[in-house]
């Protein structure tokens, strides 16, 4: 199929690829890739659009995974499952809590694709658990040259380091092996808190729950955090009204008008957070995982986010609210603030620092430019590192500074795509 127009989810990219295909098995990709090679064409496997940069952009071959959904293999006793690379992560928590099974953590919305999730540094909010990445445990993908190749930890173990978060630099992954657990309940807890008391309580937040997050409300000094910890039960999820009142009716429907009104008069955007982050009240719930963890978000935005060391957390929210405080932006978004450990992904975000993630969003259609700027100048004084698949303006020279293995990682992809087949201008710019 030539001339279809692709686009993210919001929009700040769009593409006209000479060519699309949505290849049914691994031999089929190999063969796309064999074939865009002898025509001179670059090749990018896109996943559900959710990136809000240009890395699955491509004016070559763009390849669907719409085919690649299969639950190839589950191993109960290993503790694995094989799963193809264009299964939604939303599909996948259906099947594992059909075998009784579960991931370890996941990020807030569950829509994007394995495969590109992972690819991008996809993660939650954990003490012991972080990114998705972290919970791969092998890999299959179509080199440059169309050869397959599994990987892992034992085999082609610099491969398995580079690509796992590889933003399909080092090959169209074409399935991937997760870790994963006995399926579980979380006890959720949420309530509002003012924002200087979670900074100061931050150290036994986080020791004393599985998973910690929380939602600073520019313009004021509120947020709303939540505690997620394991629990044995029973299950007491929230009624079908409470979930329909907060999650679909007050999370988007009302938010998506607010924010509608916000984008026609800016000067409410103070007094509508006011309102906003006092009107929220307490709740808690216990159901299984990834109904706690995830969430639906039907509200179109833009979204900037870097991954910093934790221990400057307080004082880059506390410099970002100074920004905000000064006037000069109407930022009616909250800001979302997660952690994760250290692990050992040579592009994730998280290698080898204890973690903290602060994400900023503006509504789609509201200047964000200068707000994203300000904000990412502080991010980039403490060694930020941003996520792949949000907006930035990093370029190798900066990211070879806070990235101590991606001279390692970029040797190995000159080894696997010298030609840079699955090279984009995304890549170009924070890869070389």
């Amino acid at each position: 199929m030539t001339g279809v127009l692709w686009r993210t989810w919001a929009d700040t990219h769009r593409a006209r690829p000479r060519r699309t295909a949505a290849p049914t098995g691994t031999a089929e990709v190999a063969a796309s890739v064999r074939a865009a090679a002898e025509e001179g064409m670059r090749v990018r496997m896109v996943g559900s659009g959710h990136s809000f940069t240009d890395v699955a952009v491509t004016d070559g071959l763009m390849l669907s995974p719409s085919a690649l959904t299969a639950l190839r293999s589950v191993d109960p006793g290993a503790g694995t499952v094989t799963v193809e690379a264009g299964l939604p992560l939303c599909d996948l928590n259906d099947r594992l809590a059909e075998r009784g099974l579960a991931l370890a953590n996941m990020g807030d919305i569950a829509v994007q694709t394995v495969a590109g999730a992972v690819q991008t540094g996809t993660h939650g909010t954990g003490r012991d658990s972080g990114g998705l990445a972290g919970q791969v445990v092998g890999m299959e993908l179509v080199l440059a040259d169309g050869s397959v190749v599994e990987c892992s930890a034992e085999r082609e173990p610099e491969l398995f380091q580079s690509a796992r978060v590889g933003m399909g630099a080092f090959g169209v992954v074409t399935a991937l092996t997760m870790a994963v657990r006995p399926a579980f309940l979380l006890h959720a807890r949420e309530e509002p808190m003012p924002l200087e008391e979670v900074l100061e309580r931050l150290p036994q937040l986080r020791a004393d729950n599985a998973h910690f997050e929380f939602y600073w409300f520019p313009h004021t000094g509120n947020t709303n955090t939540k505690r997620n910890n394991i629990s044995d039960g029973p299950a007491r999820p929230l009624s079908a009204f409470r979930a329909w009142l907060d999650d679909d009716f007050l999370s988007n429907r009302v938010f998506e008008y607010t924010n509608r009104l916000c984008r026609r008069l800016p000067s409410l955007v103070p007094a509508v957070n006011q309102v906003s982050s006092r009107a929220l009240s307490s709740r808690t719930y216990t159901d299984v995982s990834h109904a706690v963890f995830t969430s639906v978000r039907d509200v179109r935005f833009v979204e900037m986010e870097y991954a910093i060391p934790a221990e400057h957390l307080a004082d880059v929210l506390r410099e970002a609210r100074s920004i905000v405080d000064r006037g000069g932006h109407r930022v009616s978004f909250p800001v979302e603030v997660r952690f994760a450990p250290a692990d050992d992904v040579w592009l994730s975000t998280a290698y080898g620092r204890d973690t903290a993630y602060v994400a900023v969003h503006m509504y789609q259609g509201m200047p964000y430019e200068a707000y994203f700027a300000d904000l990412e100048a502080v991010f980039a004084s403490v060694g930020g590192r941003p996520h792949w698949g949000k907006l930035h303006t990093r370029d190798r020279a900066y990211l070879e500074g806070v990235y101590p293995r991606l001279g390692e990682a970029l040797e190995v992809r000159e080894r696997v795509d010298p030609g840079r087949r699955f090279g984009n201008a995304y890549l170009d710019r924070v890869l070389g």
